[in-house]
């Protein structure tokens, strides 16, 4: 296959919908030589922050002169985002010659995307030799495709309410889904909050006998003013930060990330302080809270020189209750705008009354419309669901006419808000920013 019939043999995967389970992973893996076991991974999963915290890391290791693996998910618009070392995405040439190796061993075998996708990752970083490997668990993490790796430290995030048609209806069954990346004899680092999720996480970690870091328990950050902040470590304090992402809560990202490195520290992967000083502002992670201001012909420009007939835009994929309570909150306190237009669309099997009550409050218009995935909610469903709301309201089939429709309602005081659903943030992505993936 060429990288075009490899994308497309792969699309076709999209008809098997998730299943969750790691027989069929491992009987495949077994077929292919079992290229996760040569690799040295760091799991890391949770509900929100994985993909930031996952960034963090491959941005202070790769600075410290490691060759490092990332594997993540979803992608904004190419699938060849999920797959790279260091600042390299994988070449069409690889992704197709390690599809077409793939779908041979299959033959008339079937798996689903997701394992196909972590499939071709653990081949391509086992014969790119990488040094180590972020790994980001897909869905939940006990039956994740993801959870055939032996990693040197795994990470839980934070525990919420997300995914319930498949990691259950309480925060006590999704920690448990969530917990189960936890192994024996691997040390794990958390920031789940305190609640039954820590209690679920503590307490696996106490059966499996390993080592626990919590943040704000075992290590912390405070806040230097100024936009700088110090990590408080198990073994180390590193002062003078600054976050390369916007909102505050990659204080907790970054800090989990730190708390990685210290424990490989200890393991035989140094990193000095002065390079986890510097790498942290480096870090970069499109559609989370991304942004940027456009001038009339699309080029972007810096905030301060823009004219009457500039627009503003903030991209954000927070898709579930906390992720929502996260970006309003970064509208309030690290925004200004005279009134906030909103482009609007979610995923029908997501909880879209509680995260369409959150966001509404704070919007003065709010354009629905729905990206190309047979998963999203229609426009008038949407429209449907939004409680009393006093602002404007458009529907738009198209993600091209919302964001038509949200520049010509804004002006340069106001800000185009993305958000609602990763897809699409990718869709808008790509339209008014060009391919992330060339």
């Amino acid at each position: 296959m060429d990288y075009q019939q490899a994308w497309a043999y792969l699309d076709k995967l999209q008809f098997f919908k998730i299943k969750l389970g790691l027989d069929s992973m491992a009987g495949f893996l077994s077929q292919v030589g079992n290229p996760q076991e040569t690799l040295q991974c760091i799991h890391v999963g949770g509900t929100n922050g994985k993909g930031s915290v996952s960034m963090n890391l491959l941005t202070l290791l790769q600075g410290a002169g490691y060759r490092v693996g990332l594997y993540t998910s979803p992608h904004l618009s190419s699938v060849r985002e999920r797959f790279r070392i260091n600042d390299d995405y994988i070449s069409e040439q690889d992704f197709a010659a390690i599809a077409s190796e793939i779908s041979a061993v299959l033959g008339d075998n079937q798996i689903t995307y997701f394992e196909f996708t972590t499939a071709l990752a653990f081949l391509w970083f086992a014969k790119q030799q990488v040094d180590l490997v972020i790994l980001e668990v897909g869905l939940g993490g006990r039956l994740d495709a993801t959870n055939v790796v032996r990693p040197l430290v795994s990470v839980i995030t934070n525990v919420s309410m997300d995914h319930e048609a498949y990691l259950g209806t309480t925060l006590a069954a999704v920690a448990f889904e969530k917990a189960g990346i936890i192994k024996s004899g691997v040390p794990v680092v958390s920031g789940v909050g305190d609640d039954v999720g820590r209690e679920v996480v503590v307490a696996r970690c106490a059966e499996m006998g390993v080592e626990l870091r919590l943040l704000g328990r075992d290590f912390h950050h405070t806040n230097d003013g100024n936009g700088r902040w110090t990590y408080h470590g198990v073994t180390k304090r590193i002062d003078e930060l600054t976050c390369g992402m916007r909102g505050d809560y990659q204080r907790d990202n970054s800090s989990l990330a730190l708390a990685v490195c210290e424990l490989l520290g200890g393991m035989g992967w140094p990193l000095a302080d002065d390079v986890m000083r510097e790498q942290i502002a480096k870090v970069y992670w499109p559609g989370r809270l991304e942004y940027f201001c456009l001038d009339s012909d699309g080029n972007r420009l810096t905030d301060e020189n823009r004219l009457a007939s500039d627009r503003r835009y903030l991209l954000d994929g927070a898709h579930n209750p906390a992720g929502m309570e996260s970006l309003c909150s970064s509208l309030v306190n690290e925004f200004t705008y005279k009134r906030l237009v909103c482009v609007w669309a979610v995923m029908a099997d997501k909880d879209i009354a509680t995260t369409l009550a959150t966001i509404s409050p704070l919007c003065d218009v709010l354009i629905f419309t729905r990206p190309e995935s047979e998963r999203s909610a229609t426009p008038a469903k949407l429209r449907a669901v939004l409680g009393p709301f006093e602002g404007e309201v458009y529907e738009e089939l198209r993600v091209v006419d919302a964001l038509h429709r949200a520049k010509a309602l804004a002006t340069s005081d106001d800000l185009i808000l993305v958000a609602g659903s990763l897809y699409l943030v990718g869709a808008a992505r790509r339209y008014l920013l060009g391919e992330m993936v060339k």
